[in-house]
């Protein structure tokens, strides 16, 4: 898995590798504005020098180019107060090099750059001019470029460099025009029929920790360095105005810093392998692959559930069975082959039930209802079983979280959405969508770390930014966004699936964290194979294909 880093935790990395004399600040922002041109050039390949990109000696431009090699490129590169404005420095410079007419305006005091900023503040005036910020004249320039000559589109850039991770606090009121010129432009208008956006590190505006949204300047491509922010995958306190709808595409640059990790760590979830811990052992029968209990709801309410233990037997535990009332026995039978099913009609029928040591997995809440779920999850929870609570079994106990905390265990996994959150954590809830006008926003990542600590077990947070913790603050997250995006999920019942999808694996013997990132990763992965049109019965039947593909 990917690290993701916060700003201080990217900053204490920097300047680690500066204090060991392996590199220096200005080495820093040089690879930093090189990268950032590289990744210009490889997502536009119109944008880049037909005798290839061969940086010479820096600080100075290439500059190899001969006078009619040179393209009708043009560029607004916005420089800021920090270290960010300084890469956009290094970044126009670099530009000019290769033949581009390059505008750049600056926001702030020249007398109050950082060191290395400085540097390359001087270094590009030596190659052209500096306008001071005019935010009236950037909207106006920005404009212009929409309104200007079509055919030449393609070759026109704006470049982000204002704020990147430093920014702590929303964004300045004198910014504000400049804003409106990327907003319409980059949200509304195609990309052949407009200037190219990019932002340096994190658009402008954008929290490094949290995805929220201070106003921030939305862009093309984000160009980031050494790894991944937090900000690019959180969508903060709105999925549709934060993180990952802001960044639109995220390239990571090596800038040679050490590779060592960051004390707690937040991992971004891939397939890393997957395959391994899917696979089975061709020697093996059913129990050795567990046996799970997926309790339902009442007549008319067996849906959800029977979609959880449908998904917990295709992720192959070996074994599934459906809880049902007496009242919905016949229902359920209709409706069910390769599933059991078992009559648990209360509390007591549940204890008998559970009297099958070989039951090693529980899954309770998809459709239980609200009065059953409060009478069968003290049972269940006390019995000590790798368990799943998610739905009504988070709900039922919205006026007293604290007792079904003191009941779960370590082997449980919540699956709160935004709501069930809500109502079990209250303050963090609150605090989480808070505005947050100045230092770091308090994250969903924040938030489901302290959920997971005061739970005493995995907290799985859903939503487009999926966030697990378990009680240590070990932490991943899964967004369904870029190469990942899987908007067919927002359907009734996928919830339910995932739920199953987790009880299948934690029958099978994985750990809960593992399980829940397991399971998250497979469940978005189904959505993306199957396409448009899913409904949650798809998900399950998808999974096949997708083991195939993993080659489990």
């Amino acid at each position: 898995m990917t690290e993701l880093l916060t700003a201080s935790q990217m900053r204490a990395l920097e300047q680690a590798a500066i204090a060991s004399g392996e590199v220096t600040g200005l080495e820093l922002m040089e690879r930093a504005g090189q990268g950032v041109v590289e990744a210009i050039f490889e997502e536009w390949p119109a944008f880049a020098p037909a005798a290839g990109v061969d940086w010479g000696p820096a600080p100075k431009p290439p500059g190899y180019l001969k006078q009619e090699e040179k393209g009708p490129w043009r560029a607004v590169v916005l420089c800021g107060p920090g270290n960010n404005g300084g890469d956009g420095f290094v970044v126009a410079r670099l530009l000019a090099g290769f033949g581009w007419a390059v505008d750049v305006f600056f926001y702030g005091d020249v007398e109050r750059l950082p060191a290395d900023a400085r540097v390359n503040y001087e270094r590009w005036s030596e190659v052209g001019s500096v306008h001071l910020w005019n935010d009236d004249a950037i909207e106006g320039r920005l404009d212009g470029f929409v309104s200007g000559d079509r055919s030449s589109f393609e070759h026109q850039l704006v470049v982000d460099a204002l704020f990147g991770v430093g920014l702590t606090r929303n964004m300045p009121v004198d910014t504000e025009r400049a804003r409106h010129g990327f907003v319409p432009t980059v949200t509304h208008t195609p990309q052949s029929e407009r200037p190219k956006y990019v932002a340096i590190d994190l658009p402008s505006g954008l929290c490094s920790d949290s995805g929220v949204n201070r106003g921030a300047f939305p862009t093309d491509l984000t160009v980031t360095f050494h790894r991944p922010k937090l900000g690019h995958y959180l969508f903060g306190d709105n999925h549709f105005g934060g993180g990952p709808s802001l960044c639109n595409q995220v390239s990571v640059i090596d800038i040679g810093l050490e590779s060592s990790r960051a004390d707690q760590p937040v991992l971004l979830m891939d397939s890393k392998n997957l395959a391994a811990k899917l696979s089975k052992n061709s020697c093996e029968h059913k129990f050795n692959h567990g046996s799970a209990l997926v309790l339902s709801g009442g007549s008319g309410r067996t849906g959800a559930a029977r979609l959880a233990a449908r998904g917990a037997l295709r992720i192959g535990a070996g074994l599934v069975t459906l809880g049902v009332p007496p009242a919905a026995q016949l229902e359920v039978a209709g409706h069910v082959t390769a599933l059991m099913v078992k009559r648990v009609a209360d509390a007591d029928g549940l204890a008998e039930v559970l009297q099958d040591k070989r039951l090693n997995a529980l899954c309770l809440g998809p459709g239980l209802g609200l009065e059953r779920a409060r009478a069968l999850v003290p049972v269940a929870l006390a019995a000590g079983r790798a368990s799943v609570l998610d739905a009504d079994a988070l709900s039922t106990f919205a006026d007293d979280p604290r007792t079904l905390f003191d009941m779960a265990h370590k082997r449980c996994v919540l699956t709160p959405h935004g709501g069930e959150f809500a109502r079990l954590f209250p303050d963090l809830a609150e605090k989480l969508n808070a505005p947050a006008e100045k230092g770091p926003a308090y994250s969903k990542v924040d938030a489901t770390r302290e959920a997971a600590a005061r739970a005493g077990c995995v907290v799985l947070f859903k939503g487009p930014d999926t966030v697990i913790a378990d009680p240590s603050g070990r932490c991943s997250v899964h967004a369904a966004a870029y190469d990942r995006a899987a908007p067919w999920l927002a359907t009734a019942g996928a919830g339910d699936v995932l739920a199953g999808f987790i009880t299948g694996l934690l029958a099978r013997g994985f750990a809960p964290m593992q399980a829940a990132e397991t399971a998250t990763w497979l469940h978005v992965e189904c959505a993306r194979s199957f396409g448009p049109g899913l409904i949650a019965e798809d998900l399950s039947e998808q999974l096949p294909h997708v083991f195939r593909e993993l080659e489990v």
